[in-house]
């Protein structure tokens, strides 16, 4: 790390021209992350070994579609290129002071949320793959749009890979046959009428990867985007703490939220419990099981 410390201002300036300082801020998730300070602008940088650069283009393109969406303040892309070995994410520098006010979440979430979507023609999916954490996520387009597109993507895309790896990585059978039982059970969790939209969403959202500017104003980070159901950003938000006080007043006179919201809400952390179970294993899995098993039932 001190001999990447050492060329990285070498690194920076045929991108972005200038002479810089760059100094190591540790590790976030699963990168390197630095300062580097030059000619009055400071960025936020991440990186990994070239082998990994499509790793740090895909957030990239997430950070670049939330931005585009003019919903939500995300951290602007200086570029992203690969030199010497190293891939290199450099986004301008923000200083952020802490968690976001929940109701200025709530309704740029909302506008987020509701904006509609110019890419996938109705169906669900995204452009590109991406992942969440160190998680490839598959995006491939739903064949259609509507419930039944959801839920074939929910299933191919989202709980069937998860399964696929921890299997793999040696789960028990009787986690992969808990989550084929939730495959099977999807249609009853949309019994009540609730007919998922095509939604651009940050896909990580929990409260590690949103916090504010000094003025209050949002700002949201490490997004694993896709065209979802909206509430599966809902329940990502909840899943392990509440989302900031004002945050549900807002989000609903703004977007609304379906009844039975309450309900779907864990087979949507399911996904995200499937991948903690997958990258730290431990009492994850236990909990990934019981939490499968209790969907499967209804």
């Amino acid at each position: 790390m001190n001999t990447l410390a050492s060329t990285l201002p070498a690194l920076l300036a045929p991108s972005l021209g200038g002479h810089w300082r760059v100094r190591a801020l540790g590790r976030s998730g699963f990168t390197g992350t630095w300062r580097a300070d030059g000619d009055g602008r400071s960025l936020f940088l991440k990186t990994l070994p070239a082998t990994r650069a499509d790793t740090l283009a895909a957030e990239a393109d997430g950070l670049a579609a939330l931005a585009a969406s003019g919903c939500v303040r995300v951290p602007a892309v200086a570029g992203c290129w690969s030199a010497e070995g190293t891939a290199l994410l450099a986004l301008d520098w923000l200083e952020l002071t802490g968690a976001a006010d929940g109701a200025r979440l709530g309704r740029a979430l909302a506008a987020l949320h509701t904006a509609p979507v110019a890419e996938g023609g109705g169906c669900f999916g995204w452009r590109r793959d991406n992942r969440l954490g160190a998680t490839p996520q598959s995006n491939s387009w739903s064949r259609s749009g509507g419930l039944d597109g959801w839920i074939e993507f929910f299933a191919r895309r989202r709980l069937e890979p998860l399964r696929d790896a921890l299997l793999a990585g040696g789960a028990p059978a009787a986690l992969a046959h808990a989550i084929d039982a939730v495959v099977v059970a999807l249609p009853h969790y949309f019994d009540d009428g609730h007919l998922p939209r095509p939604s651009l969403i940050h896909g990580d959202l929990w409260s590690g990867n949103h916090a504010a500017l000094a003025d209050g104003t949002p700002v949201l980070y490490d997004p694993a985007v896709s065209v979802s159901d909206a509430e599966a950003e809902l329940a990502m938000l909840e899943l392990f703490g509440a989302p900031p006080p004002g945050f549900w007043p807002a989000y609903s006179a703004a977007a609304g939220l379906a009844p039975g919201y309450a309900r779907r809400r864990p087979l949507y952390q399911l996904y995200h419990l499937l991948n903690h179970a997958l990258l730290f294993g431990g009492g994850y899995r236990a909990q990934s099981q019981a939490l499968a098993e209790q969907l499967a039932r209804g």
